[in-house]
């Protein structure tokens, strides 16, 4: 009845993937989890148990490229993540812009009153509703997109 399908947006690090996905009516992006990564297969894995529980038919990873807009080796470790992951998910993988989605994440978190040193999982999910809401808004039949 006018719900589209779930849109899941990653924010990719060395340590851990946050993880958020888009309500059913792909308007506004909520934190769903911390993955913390162990391997290339758990960390697949583990994000397709995710996809398979929430009807998950679009991914979006954040691109942390540098502030001058180049790709430096984080974004090329991230393509290589996302083009695995599109293989194993057979899921189309779009890459959001994510610079300075950590330091708002933080920053969001700050004025809710939340500590982000020892709960880095937090801010990492976070970073991710961050990324799928700024994709979900650019998107938008509003914006004319």
């Amino acid at each position: 009845m006018g719900s589209k399908p779930r849109i899941l947006g990653l924010d990719v690090g060395d340590k851990r993937i946050g993880v958020a996905i888009s309500d059913p009516l792909g308007i506004t992006a909520s934190g769903l989890d911390t993955i913390n990564r162990r391997n290339s297969d758990y960390d697949l894995q583990t994000i397709k148990d995710i996809i398979d529980r929430h009807s998950i038919v679009e991914i979006v990873i954040g691109l942390p490229l540098n502030m001058n807009g180049s790709i430096g080796d984080q974004a090329i470790r991230t393509q290589s993540f996302g083009k695995r992951l599109a293989q194993y998910t057979n899921l189309p993988v779009i890459y959001e812009d994510e610079r300075l989605s950590t330091v708002s994440a933080i920053r969001t978190l700050v004025a809710v009153g939340k500590k982000t040193g020892r709960n880095k999982g937090l801010k990492d999910k976070v970073a991710a509703a961050i990324i799928l809401q700024k994709f979900l808004d650019k998107n938008s039949p509003q914006t004319g997109a």
